[in-house]
Protein backbone atom coordinates (compact mmCIF):
# COMPACT_ATOMS: atom_id res chain seq x y z
CA UNK A 1 0.00 0.00 0.00
CA UNK A 2 1.53 3.73 -1.16
CA UNK A 3 1.55 5.72 2.21
CA UNK A 4 -0.06 9.17 2.39
CA UNK A 5 2.15 11.74 1.62
CA UNK A 6 1.52 15.51 3.02
CA UNK A 7 1.59 17.90 0.41
CA UNK A 8 0.33 20.97 2.07
CA UNK A 9 -1.59 22.37 4.61
CA UNK A 10 -3.45 25.93 5.96
CA UNK A 11 -5.42 26.83 9.01
CA UNK A 12 -9.03 27.34 8.88
CA UNK A 13 -10.10 31.24 9.30
CA UNK A 14 -11.61 31.42 13.12
CA UNK A 15 -10.69 27.65 13.91
CA UNK A 16 -8.15 25.88 15.43
CA UNK A 17 -8.27 23.36 12.97
CA UNK A 18 -5.74 23.35 9.76
CA UNK A 19 -7.06 21.97 6.22
CA UNK A 20 -4.63 19.30 4.74
CA UNK A 21 -3.87 18.40 0.86
CA UNK A 22 -2.59 14.47 0.88
CA UNK A 23 -1.48 12.35 -2.21
CA UNK A 24 -1.03 8.65 -2.81
CA UNK A 25 0.25 8.10 -5.92
CA UNK A 26 -2.43 9.27 -8.60
CA UNK A 27 -5.06 9.99 -5.91
CA UNK A 28 -5.45 12.99 -3.81
CA UNK A 29 -7.35 13.75 -0.76
CA UNK A 30 -9.07 17.04 1.57
CA UNK A 31 -8.81 16.45 4.63
CA UNK A 32 -10.26 18.61 8.02
CA UNK A 33 -9.45 17.25 11.80
CA UNK A 34 -10.10 13.58 10.96
CA UNK A 35 -12.75 14.48 8.18
CA UNK A 36 -11.86 13.43 4.39
CA UNK A 37 -13.67 16.35 2.59
CA UNK A 38 -13.42 14.86 -0.81
CA UNK A 39 -11.28 12.58 -2.27
CA UNK A 40 -10.46 12.65 -6.41
CA UNK A 41 -11.22 8.53 -6.35
CA UNK A 42 -15.04 9.45 -5.79
CA UNK A 43 -16.76 12.57 -7.31
CA UNK A 44 -19.52 11.47 -9.39
CA UNK A 45 -22.19 13.31 -6.33
CA UNK A 46 -19.79 16.66 -6.70
CA UNK A 47 -20.64 16.27 -10.57
CA UNK A 48 -24.31 15.41 -10.15
CA UNK A 49 -24.60 18.73 -7.59
CA UNK A 50 -24.29 20.99 -10.61
CA UNK A 51 -26.15 18.84 -13.17
CA UNK A 52 -29.18 18.05 -11.32
CA UNK A 53 -29.32 22.14 -10.80
CA UNK A 54 -29.00 22.62 -14.85
CA UNK A 55 -31.77 20.15 -15.63
CA UNK A 56 -34.16 22.53 -13.50
CA UNK A 57 -32.65 25.48 -15.65
CA UNK A 58 -32.87 23.76 -19.36
CA UNK A 59 -33.45 26.52 -21.74
CA UNK A 60 -31.77 29.35 -20.10
CA UNK A 61 -29.10 31.41 -21.22
CA UNK A 62 -26.01 33.65 -19.96
CA UNK A 63 -26.88 32.24 -16.83
CA UNK A 64 -24.95 33.18 -13.18
CA UNK A 65 -23.69 30.21 -10.93
CA UNK A 66 -22.66 30.18 -7.76
CA UNK A 67 -20.19 27.54 -6.56
CA UNK A 68 -20.12 27.08 -3.25
CA UNK A 69 -16.54 25.52 -1.53
CA UNK A 70 -14.25 24.96 -4.47
CA UNK A 71 -12.63 21.44 -3.18
CA UNK A 72 -11.00 19.84 -6.30
CA UNK A 73 -12.90 21.64 -9.00
CA UNK A 74 -15.48 18.57 -10.21
CA UNK A 75 -18.35 20.65 -9.52
CA UNK A 76 -17.25 24.07 -11.05
CA UNK A 77 -16.35 21.65 -14.41
CA UNK A 78 -19.74 20.32 -14.25
CA UNK A 79 -21.33 23.96 -14.16
CA UNK A 80 -18.89 25.12 -17.19
CA UNK A 81 -19.87 22.61 -18.94
CA UNK A 82 -23.83 23.57 -18.33
CA UNK A 83 -22.72 26.85 -19.20
CA UNK A 84 -23.47 28.89 -22.22
CA UNK A 85 -20.19 31.25 -23.89
CA UNK A 86 -22.10 34.26 -22.15
CA UNK A 87 -22.32 32.86 -18.62
CA UNK A 88 -20.65 33.17 -15.26
CA UNK A 89 -19.58 31.23 -12.62
CA UNK A 90 -18.61 32.62 -9.04
CA UNK A 91 -16.77 30.57 -6.67
CA UNK A 92 -16.72 31.41 -3.17
CA UNK A 93 -13.80 29.55 -1.28
CA UNK A 94 -12.55 31.26 1.86
CA UNK A 95 -9.45 29.36 2.57
CA UNK A 96 -7.11 30.67 -0.27
CA UNK A 97 -4.75 27.44 0.18
CA UNK A 98 -7.51 25.40 -1.69
CA UNK A 99 -7.70 28.17 -4.78
CA UNK A 100 -3.56 27.57 -4.62
CA UNK A 101 -4.15 23.81 -4.67
CA UNK A 102 -6.43 24.20 -7.77
CA UNK A 103 -4.37 26.12 -9.54
CA UNK A 104 -1.47 23.48 -8.80
CA UNK A 105 -1.20 19.92 -8.31
CA UNK A 106 -5.23 19.42 -8.43
CA UNK A 107 -5.43 21.64 -11.61
CA UNK A 108 -5.88 18.63 -14.17
CA UNK A 109 -8.06 16.62 -12.17
CA UNK A 110 -11.11 18.81 -13.05
CA UNK A 111 -9.74 19.64 -16.50
CA UNK A 112 -8.02 23.21 -15.10
CA UNK A 113 -11.26 24.52 -14.79
CA UNK A 114 -10.17 27.57 -12.70
CA UNK A 115 -8.51 28.81 -16.51
CA UNK A 116 -12.13 29.51 -17.97
CA UNK A 117 -12.65 33.21 -18.68
CA UNK A 118 -16.32 32.28 -17.11
CA UNK A 119 -14.91 32.17 -13.89
CA UNK A 120 -14.33 34.51 -11.13
CA UNK A 121 -13.23 33.24 -8.09
CA UNK A 122 -13.80 34.93 -4.82
CA UNK A 123 -12.00 34.32 -1.76
CA UNK A 124 -14.89 34.89 0.50
CA UNK A 125 -17.00 33.39 2.61
CA UNK A 126 -20.08 31.92 0.69
CA UNK A 127 -22.57 33.09 3.19
CA UNK A 128 -21.62 36.55 2.55
CA UNK A 129 -21.45 35.99 -0.92
CA UNK A 130 -25.68 35.19 -0.76
CA UNK A 131 -25.88 37.37 1.28
CA UNK A 132 -24.52 40.77 -1.11
CA UNK A 133 -26.23 39.15 -4.53
CA UNK A 134 -30.16 39.60 -3.24
CA UNK A 135 -31.84 38.38 -6.57
CA UNK A 136 -28.31 37.36 -8.39
CA UNK A 137 -28.23 33.62 -9.41
CA UNK A 138 -29.70 31.30 -11.41
CA UNK A 139 -28.49 28.58 -8.85
CA UNK A 140 -26.41 28.32 -6.07
CA UNK A 141 -24.06 24.95 -5.55
CA UNK A 142 -23.55 24.31 -2.47
CA UNK A 143 -20.78 22.10 -1.24
CA UNK A 144 -19.39 22.97 1.91
CA UNK A 145 -18.54 20.93 4.90
CA UNK A 146 -20.07 17.53 5.09
CA UNK A 147 -23.41 18.72 4.98
CA UNK A 148 -26.17 20.40 7.36
CA UNK A 149 -25.68 17.84 10.14
CA UNK A 150 -22.13 16.98 10.57
CA UNK A 151 -20.55 20.00 10.57
CA UNK A 152 -16.84 20.12 10.59
CA UNK A 153 -16.51 24.28 11.04
CA UNK A 154 -19.25 25.74 12.72
CA UNK A 155 -20.06 29.01 11.51
CA UNK A 156 -21.11 26.96 8.51
CA UNK A 157 -24.91 26.13 10.54
CA UNK A 158 -25.62 29.44 9.26
CA UNK A 159 -26.12 28.34 5.84
CA UNK A 160 -28.32 25.68 6.54
CA UNK A 161 -30.35 27.25 9.37
CA UNK A 162 -33.91 29.09 8.45
CA UNK A 163 -32.31 32.24 8.22
CA UNK A 164 -29.68 31.19 6.10
CA UNK A 165 -32.39 29.24 3.76
CA UNK A 166 -34.17 32.52 3.44
CA UNK A 167 -31.14 34.35 2.19
CA UNK A 168 -30.07 31.89 -0.30
CA UNK A 169 -34.07 31.69 -1.55
CA UNK A 170 -33.26 36.36 -1.69
CA UNK A 171 -30.27 35.39 -3.52
CA UNK A 172 -32.10 33.29 -6.22
CA UNK A 173 -33.84 34.91 -9.59
CA UNK A 174 -37.37 33.37 -10.36
CA UNK A 175 -37.01 29.29 -10.69
CA UNK A 176 -33.44 29.35 -9.42
CA UNK A 177 -32.11 26.71 -8.25
CA UNK A 178 -30.49 25.75 -4.62
CA UNK A 179 -28.51 22.75 -4.68
CA UNK A 180 -26.79 21.29 -1.75
CA UNK A 181 -24.93 18.15 -1.42
CA UNK A 182 -24.54 16.32 2.00
CA UNK A 183 -22.86 13.09 2.91
CA UNK A 184 -26.29 11.64 4.31
CA UNK A 185 -30.21 12.03 4.57
CA UNK A 186 -31.64 14.82 6.59
CA UNK A 187 -35.31 15.04 6.94
CA UNK A 188 -35.13 17.94 9.17
CA UNK A 189 -33.52 20.03 6.84
CA UNK A 190 -35.80 18.39 3.94
CA UNK A 191 -38.51 19.79 5.86
CA UNK A 192 -36.63 23.50 6.47
CA UNK A 193 -36.30 23.76 3.00
CA UNK A 194 -39.93 23.45 2.12
CA UNK A 195 -40.83 25.51 5.25
CA UNK A 196 -38.47 28.77 3.44
CA UNK A 197 -40.31 28.26 0.02
CA UNK A 198 -38.74 25.63 -1.54
CA UNK A 199 -39.95 23.01 -4.08
CA UNK A 200 -37.62 20.29 -3.12
CA UNK A 201 -36.51 16.80 -4.00
CA UNK A 202 -33.79 14.80 -2.24
CA UNK A 203 -31.72 12.60 -4.93
CA UNK A 204 -29.26 10.16 -3.79
CA UNK A 205 -26.19 10.38 -5.96
CA UNK A 206 -23.73 7.90 -6.45
CA UNK A 207 -20.02 8.51 -6.17
CA UNK A 208 -17.88 7.71 -9.55
CA UNK A 209 -14.65 6.08 -10.30
CA UNK A 210 -13.31 3.27 -8.09
CA UNK A 211 -14.58 3.29 -4.74
CA UNK A 212 -17.42 4.61 -6.37
CA UNK A 213 -20.39 1.92 -4.99
CA UNK A 214 -20.95 4.64 -2.19
CA UNK A 215 -24.50 7.07 -2.22
CA UNK A 216 -24.30 10.93 -0.85
CA UNK A 217 -27.73 12.97 -0.94
CA UNK A 218 -28.06 16.28 -3.15
CA UNK A 219 -31.14 18.41 -2.02
CA UNK A 220 -32.62 20.06 -5.37
CA UNK A 221 -34.58 23.39 -4.09
CA UNK A 222 -36.35 25.21 -6.76
CA UNK A 223 -37.48 29.26 -6.25
CA UNK A 224 -41.03 28.80 -7.18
Amino acid sequence: MIPWTLLDRAPLPDSSDEIRLYQRGAEYAIRVANYELMNSRVHGSEEALAELAFAKLAGRSRMRVLVGGLGIGYTLAAALRGLDAGGEAVVAELVPAVVKWNRGPLAALAGHPLDDPRVLVLEKDVARVIRENRGGFDAILLDVDTGPRALTHEDNRRLYDAAGLRVAYAALRPRGVLAIWSGGRDPAFTRRLSEAGFTVEEVRARARGEGGRAHYIVWVAQRP
